[in-house]
């Protein structure tokens, strides 16, 4: 059996990492979605949400499995047994950065492969930074997300200090 591991922070997740992760399973016995839980970086959501976002993404997909997991991600991939580490690009910009957490990755873990794969055209301009930014200023990000990342980001952002009703504008058509 082989298992695969897609590492990412999720915050939030959006229809590109849903694209990635479906892919992966026609590819993979089994997909280990991991939710990286302290990054560096500042995020919207809290732990426990973006996993039971991602939890609920999901749920109707038998060979996916979510997990939560801080430290290293090859370590975590070891943990669990994955062999492969999935990545998905979007732009030749993403390359340079992938390609060299693939090199040290590899000299982490030398037995673990990376594989990237290339997000499908659709999807090419979604971020979570896109996401995130685009609903917090009140626009319609219902054809980028699930619905029910939607309407967390709905319920994150209507009380925003400047009055817009956003979950009138992010439901609108």
């Amino acid at each position: 059996m082989i298992r695969a591991l897609y590492p990412g922070t999720f915050d939030p997740i959006h229809n590109g990492h849903i694209d990635i992760a479906t892919r992966a399973t026609k590819l993979f016995d089994e997909v280990i979605i991991a939710v990286y839980e302290r990054p560096l970086k500042s995020l919207l959501f809290a732990p426990e949400e973006r996993m039971a976002l991602v939890k609920t993404a999901f749920k109707d997909i038998p060979k996916i499995k979510v997990l939560g997991y801080s430290g290293l991600t090859v370590d975590f991939a070891r943990e669990i047994n994955a062999q492969v580490i999935v990545r998905g690009l979007r732009v030749f910009s993403d390359f340079e950065f992938e390609f060299r957490l693939a090199l040290a990755n590899t000299e982490l873990a030398p037995g673990i492969e990376t594989m990237a794969l290339i997000t499908s055209k659709e999807h090419t301009f979604l971020s979570s930074t896109t996401v995130r930014e685009i609903a917090s200023l009140g626009g319609n990000v219902s054809t980028m997300v699930p619905g029910h990342v939607n309407a967390a980001l709905i319920e994150k952002f209507k009380d925003q200090e400047n009055g817009t009703d956003f979950a009138t504008n992010a439901l609108r058509d």
